[in-house]
C-alpha cells in the first residue's frame, strides 16, 4: 500500500462520522499522488501527510443566548485552526443548521490550500455554529453573536486567527462579533475581515468571491481561445457569491439565466436582473418567489433544477455537494464547456470525474472561489497599514491574483503531466508551498 493510501485509510478510520471531511481529503490526496510519489521518502519520514490532515487544534463550545421571548436557547460553536505554516489561521464563520465538526474540518482543510494559492501569507481555519439567523430579530442575532465571541475571543487575534464572513455571517453578524471582541479585549485590531467600511472594512469585499470567480473563468476561456461575450451562464445560489458572479458575468458580455435558493430556482431567459435580485435578497431578505412575481420573464421552480438548463458555463455558487452525477450528465448533454466552482466543494467526486472525462474545463473551488479570502487578506493589509484603498485598487489587485492563480494551477498540472486537470493543478500548487514551509519549520 502506497503512502497516500495508508494515510487515507487512517483518515477514514479516525473520522468515520465526517463524510465531507473524508471526501475533501480523498479528493486532494489522490490528485497529489504524483507529487507525493516523487518525494515519498522525505514525506513519509516527516509524517507530512499525517500532519497535513490533522488540524493544529479544534474547539467546540456551548453558545447560550436569550431569545425575544425571554427563553434561553443553546447552540454549538466550532473553530478549527487547521494549519498556520504560511501565516495566521484565516477562514470564515458559517452560521447554518447544517454545521457540524465534519463540515467545519472539511472547510478548514480546503482553506489551507486555497489560502496558499492566493500567494498571500495566510494559513487555513474555519468556524461556525448550527445557529440559523433566518427569521431571527436583530436583537436575537446580536445576543447569539455576543455569546459566541465571549468564548471564541480567547483563541483569535490579528496575528493568530482572523475569522471572516461565510454562509449566514454577513456584515450585520461580523459587526456584532467585532463589537463584542473589542469590548472584551480593549483592542482595535484587524481580527475580523468583512467588516463595515466605517470601521476598517475593505471596498470590493462583498463582491470579491463572485468577481474573482469570473476573473478566473475569463482567463480559462481566454486560455482556450474563447471569450465570455455572448455565453449563456447557469448560476446556483442567491447570496453574495452568486449575486456578484452574475453581475460581473453580465459586465463581461455573458447572459446569466438562473439563480437559486434553498427552496427553489429561477429561470430568466432574458438574463437575471441583478438590481431586482439584490432588492429581494439583500434588502427584503425574501425568497426568490418575490423575484418571479416582479419579473414577467422569470419562471420560478420549486426544488432543484438549475443544472437542467442549457448553458455554456456553469457556476455552482450555493453550498457543498449540490452538483451531483445526474446534474453533470445533464450539463454535458446540453453542451456545457466550463464548470467553475464559486462555492466550497459543490461538485461531488463522481460528478467532477464525469465532467473531466467528457472534456469539460473544470476549476474547483480551491482556486475558483479564492477571490473572497484573497480580498480578506488585502483587508488585513489595509488594517495593518491604517489605510483604505479605493474600490479600483482592490479590484485590480484581485483580478491580478485570480489571473496568477489560473496560470499557477495550469503550470502545476503541466509539470506533472496532467495538462488541463485544474483540480490536480490547484491541489499541487497549494500543497507545495504549505509542504515546503512545514518541512522548513521542523516537527511542529
Amino acid at each position: 500500500m502506497g503512502y497516500v493510501d495508508e494515510v487515507l485509510a487512517k483518515v477514514k478510520e479516525k473520522n468515520a462520522s465526517e463524510p465531507e471531511f473524508i471526501q475533501a481529503v480523498q479528493e486532494v490526496l489522490e490528485s497529489l499522488k504524483p507529487v507525493i510519489d516523487a518525494n515519498e521518502e522525505v514525506y513519509r519520514r516527516e509524517a507530512l501527510l499525517e500532519r497535513l490532515v490533522e488540524p493544529d487544534r479544534q474547539f467546540k463550545f456551548r453558545v447560550p443566548w436569550v431569545d425575544d421571548n425571554g427563553n434561553v436557547q443553546v447552540n454549538v460553536g466550532y473553530r478549527v485552526q487547521f494549519n498556520n505554516s504560511i501565516g495566521p489561521y484565516k477562514g470564515g464563520i458559517r452560521l447554518h443548521p447544517s454545521v457540524n465538526i465534519g463540515i467545519i474540518k472539511f472547510l478548514g482543510f480546503e482553506q489551507v490550500l486555497k489560502n496558499s494559492l492566493t500567494s498571500l501569507p495566510i494559513g487555513g481555519g474555519k468556524g461556525g455554529s448550527d445557529f440559523d439567523p433566518k427569521g431571527k430579530s436583530d436583537r436575537e442575532i446580536m445576543a447569539f453573536c455576543q455569546s459566541f465571541i465571549t468564548e471564541l475571543y480567547k483563541y483569535i487575534g490579528a496575528d493568530v486567527d482572523v475569522p471572516a464572513g461565510d454562509i449566514g455571517t454577513g456584515a450585520r453578524e461580523i459587526g456584532y462579533m467585532y463589537g463584542q471582541y473589542k469590548r472584551i479585549t480593549g483592542l482595535y485590531e484587524g481580527v475580523f475581515t468583512g467588516k463595515g467600511l466605517t470601521y476598517g472594512g475593505s471596498l470590493a469585499r462583498k463582491e470579491a468571491t463572485g468577481y474573482g470567480l469570473l476573473y478566473i473563468t475569463q482567463e480559462l476561456m481566454k486560455n482556450h481561445g474563447e471569450s465570455m461575450e455572448g455565453k449563456v451562464v447557469a448560476v446556483s445560489g442567491a447570496g453574495n457569491v452568486a449575486t456578484y458572479a452574475i453581475q460581473k458575468a453580465q459586465q463581461m458580455g455573458a447572459k446569466v439565466v438562473t439563480c437559486s435558493d434553498s427552496t427553489g430556482w429561477i429561470y430568466d431567459p432574458e438574463g437575471i436582473d441583478v438590481a431586482l435580485l439584490q432588492e429581494v435578497k439583500e434588502v427584503k431578505r425574501a425568497r426568490l418567489t418575490e423575484y418571479a412575481a416582479a419579473r414577467p420573464s422569470a419562471e420560478y421552480h420549486e426544488g432543484k433544477g438549475v443544472w437542467t438548463v442549457k448553458c455554456d458555463i456553469a457556476l455552482p455558487c450555493a453550498t457543498q455537494n449540490e452538483l451531483l452525477i445526474d446534474d453533470a450528465k445533464a450539463l454535458v448533454a446540453n453542451g456545457v464547456k466550463a464548470v467553475c466552482e464559486g462555492a466550497n466543494m459543490p461538485t461531488t467526486i463522481d460528478a467532477t470525474k464525469y465532467l473531466q472525462e467528457n472534456g469539460v474545463w473544470f476549476i474547483g473551488g480551491k482556486a475558483a472561489n479564492a477571490g473572497g479570502v484573497a480580498t480578506s487578506a488585502l483587508e488585513m493589509t489595509q488594517n495593518s497599514e491604517r489605510l483604505s484603498w479605493t474600490f479600483e485598487e482592490v479590484d485590480a489587485k484581485l483580478q491580478q491574483i485570480m489571473v496568477n492563480i489560473f496560470h499557477n494551477i495550469d503550470d502545476a498540472a503541466k509539470r506533472y503531466g496532467m495538462e488541463g486537470n485544474y483540480v490536480a493543478g490547484a491541489n499541487i500548487a497549494g500543497f507545495e508551498k504549505v509542504a515546503n514551509a512545514m518541512l522548513a519549520q521542523g516537527v511542529c
